[in-house]
């Protein structure tokens, strides 16, 4: 990999979503991603769990000369962001924030759907972006069980997860909900099948734009950004199975990478 890399964590292949954004606008930064599939899904695990889990790969990340780090996982952000700020003061990081305050804008109808895991509705991120920025708005929580392992195994477009978006959004469209906030980043390949569920009159709002866009900013304020004459390259670490998270890039990214594995031991973790 040529020079430090943009680091990119999450449970498991969510932060696909967000990584892809990243390097179609940042094409010259090498990027390292790195999927805790060892404990996939977050979304029903404790916050202080999570937050253990995000130190370690976190200082993984570091020790793997990455100069900047995303938090590509809603339920981590959630749990851990405050947290890692205050550990690593040197390094920039991005968390991923629910996007309350774009749909609050746009929605006409002022009835907004939040799709996310458990562990993020309690986390005090979310309430302090509904207490900040939807006043006036109803925020219905919406949390969809089991939609993340379907991702998890390529299932995107498959019966059952039609099923379980359907069984949750079609009692939200009977309610006069105009925008759906898309709260863990697995869901942005859902999206497709989201939009005919919900149907056009329903806007459906993707982060990984705006997590981008903040990643591109705080490279320039820190002075990090990769030359303009380098091009940008990928590289992909699992706690869990690499064949299994190759295959799942391929579906999900359409490349084919090299995947490293990585052990966790105790509360670090180091490549196998």
């Amino acid at each position: 990999m040529s020079g430090p890399a943009i680091g990119v964590f999450d449970s498991g292949v969510g932060g696909l979503s967000i990584l892809r954004e990243i390097h179609k606008q940042l094409p010259n930064e090498p990027l390292c991603y790195f999927a805790d599939q060892a404990h996939v899904p977050y979304g029903p695990r404790s916050l202080e769990q999570v937050r253990q889990f995000s130190l370690g790969i976190t200082r993984f990340l570091l020790d793997q000369n990455c100069k900047l780090v995303v938090v590509a996982c809603n339920t981590a952000s959630a749990a851990a962001l405050h947290h890692l700020r205050r550990t690593f003061r040197s390094t920039p990081i991005v968390g991923m924030e629910p996007a309350v305050k774009p749909a609050a804008e746009l929605s006409q109808s002022k009835r907004v759907a939040v799709l996310a895991t458990p562990a993020t509705f309690q986390g005090e991120l979310f309430a302090s972006v509904v207490e900040r920025f939807a006043q006036g708005v109803e925020v219905i929580q919406i949390i969809l069980p089991g939609l993340v392992e379907r991702i998890e195994a390529g299932e995107v477009e498959g019966v059952e997860t039609r099923r379980i978006l359907e069984a949750k959004l079609r009692p939200v469209t009977d309610q006069d909900v105009d925008t759906l906030v898309l709260a863990c980043t697995h869901y942005a390949f859902v999206i497709p099948l989201l939009e005919q569920i919900v149907g056009p009159s329903v806007r459906v709002i993707d982060p990984a734009p705006a997590i981008a866009r903040q990643t591109a900013r705080l490279l320039q304020t820190h002075k990090l950004a990769a030359a303009s004459d380098v091009t940008g390259s990928a590289r992909f670490v699992t706690s869990g199975d690499p064949l299994a998270f190759r295959a799942a890039v391929v579906r999900l990214l359409g490349n084919s990478p090299g995947v490293q594995h990585a052990r966790w031991s105790e509360s670090a973790v180091a490549l196998a």
